[in-house]
């Protein structure tokens, strides 16, 4: 009942406002008619700057909201742009690195990089295919003239990496600076061995394992490991000797495929 009564009573005036400015009425009868409402009309002006307020603010809410959010998206897409370019520095100190030690000179190259591993087939995923003119059998090798491994499947945009450790591999090879020459098989979950070696020939641990011309699968004088353990038996007409790889899996990001030597 007090809101239907405050309802009624603020009809009433605004009518009377209405009449009292359209109407013919004397200046003292609408002195004494404002003299009387004056409550009431303070009433409804604090109430109305009330209202127009809080509109006031809900729109100004909603203007710093938009500007919050335009801020926002400014800011992801200077992040993004941010780590592009860190990305870019990253492929074009990689690239310095490679001319600086004559890759560019030695081999044509196809700049790639890693964007999967399986673990388990050891193998990697580049982000170069058929489109880019990656092949079937290419070899892989990381900026520092590092053998990685071969190209054992392609698709359109991506190619899988056959790791030398994997157990499908199998090359020839030599002892850097000797003719110590045998064949490197993998032996899967990242290891591999220098097998065939002749007896009589000499390894030493901490010797650097190189492809060599033999077979023609990869360029001679890529580097593949150093001699970690030495097998060798007085039966055996051959000794063997496991091989520790120069890259890293876990730092591979960047690599090379060489489509032409």
């Amino acid at each position: 009942m007090k809101i239907i009564f405050k309802i009624v009573i603020s009809v009433l005036v605004i009518f009377l406002f209405v009449f009292l400015n359209l109407g013919p009425i004397s200046s003292k009868v609408k002195n004494f008619f404002y003299l009387v409402s004056e409550p009431a009309q303070k009433w409804f002006w604090e109430k109305g700057n009330r209202l127009s307020n809080f509109f006031e603010t809900i729109s100004e809410i909603k203007s710093l909201k938009k500007k919050s959010d335009d801020l926002k998206l400014k800011i992801e897409t200077l992040e993004s742009e941010n780590l592009v370019l860190i990305e870019l520095k990253k492929e074009n100190e990689i690239l310095r690195k490679a001319l600086e030690i004559g890759l560019k000179k030695d081999f044509k190259l196809i700049f790639a990089q890693v964007i999967g591993k399986d673990v388990s087939q050891d193998s990697i995923l580049i982000d170069q295919g058929l489109k880019d003119g990656v092949r079937v059998g290419l070899p892989v090798i990381t900026q520092q003239k590092t053998l990685v491994g071969k190209i054992s499947q392609v698709y359109e945009n991506f190619s899988k990496v056959q790791l030398l450790s994997n157990k499908e591999s199998s090359f020839d090879a030599k002892i850097s600076d000797t003719e110590i020459y045998g064949v490197v098989k993998g032996k899967g979950n990242f290891k591999l061995y220098f097998d065939l070696i002749p007896k009589e020939e000499e390894l030493k641990k901490g010797d650097l394992l190189v492809t060599s011309a033999l077979g023609g699968v990869f360029p001679p004088g890529l580097l593949i490991g150093e001699v970690k353990e030495i097998e060798k038996s007085d039966v055996e007409l051959f000794q063997k000797a496991e091989i520790k790889p120069v890259f890293d899996i876990k730092e591979l990001k960047f690599l090379f495929v060489i489509t032409e030597w």
